[in-house]
């Protein structure tokens, strides 16, 4: 099975980093994001990626030049998809890439990171017989907490805590019946909408690590993770 990995956004909110680079290369220990999110796939025998480039796209083909060595383990087919195209079309825009045999393909961001069993979400995803799953993770807080008694007096502060509620943690698969849901021009939310109207979306539970890489506090964090305790490290040296 696939794995496409959109790639192909600007990442305003790390401006100072993605001015030279796309954000899929913003390193965590001293590698992309990119490569992190593949070792995660390959652990679990799913190595065979589609890139889905758009901006600064020519960086991300250098670096795998660049890195054989390091991408020796991988399958990896890069795509042009637009420097202006919206994450929907370009999924619709590697289609083509997705063998005729292949039932199933797997869908991720390229800026998100998670101590996932990829083999037991594909195994969900066939049991369900959806045409779509997705993961559902518990976000972090993007703010400290504060817990007060009834005299306004704090009583506890927690640093960024994960929260209770559940958000797409953007570890996706999908029938390729998929394909007909998704239109130009759009967001892939649109299609994964008319999913949930067809009540043909399954949302596989990981109550494990999780973390996105949307701004600078988080690439900070993430790199201290990896100095301190990497658990989004499933592979082995």
């Amino acid at each position: 099975m696939k794995t496409i990995i959109l790639c192909g956004g600007i990442g305003y909110r790390l401006k100072e980093e993605t001015e030279f680079k796309p954000k899929p290369m913003v390193q965590i220990g001293g590698k992309p994001i990119l490569w992190h999110i593949m070792k995660i796939y390959a652990h679990y025998g799913f190595n065979e990626f589609i890139i889905a480039l758009g901006y600064k796209g020519d960086y991300i083909k250098q670096y795998f030049l660049d890195q054989k060595h390091m991408m020796r383990n991988f399958k990896v087919t890069l795509v042009d998809t637009g420097e202006e195209t919206l994450p929907g079309e370009r999924i619709l825009r590697v289609k083509d890439y997705i063998p005729e045999e292949d039932e199933d393909f797997m869908v991720t961001y390229g800026d998100g990171v998670a101590d996932i069993n990829i083999k037991d979400l594909v195994a969900f995803h066939k049991k369900q017989g959806t045409i779509g799953t997705l993961t559902g993770v518990h976000p972090r807080s993007k703010y400290g907490l504060l817990t007060i008694d009834k005299n306004k007096i704090v009583e506890k502060f927690v640093e960024k805590p994960v929260l209770a509620e559940w958000v797409n943690g953007g570890f996706m698969i999908f029938k390729k019946e998929f394909f007909n849901l998704v239109k130009k021009g759009e967001f892939e939310h649109k299609a994964i909408k008319r999913l949930v109207r067809k009540r043909q979306l399954s949302i596989y539970i990981h109550n494990g690590f999780w973390h996105s890489m949307d701004t600078y506090p988080d690439v900070d964090n993430l790199n201290k993770f990896w100095r301190e305790d990497p658990k989004w490290k499933v592979w082995e040296d």
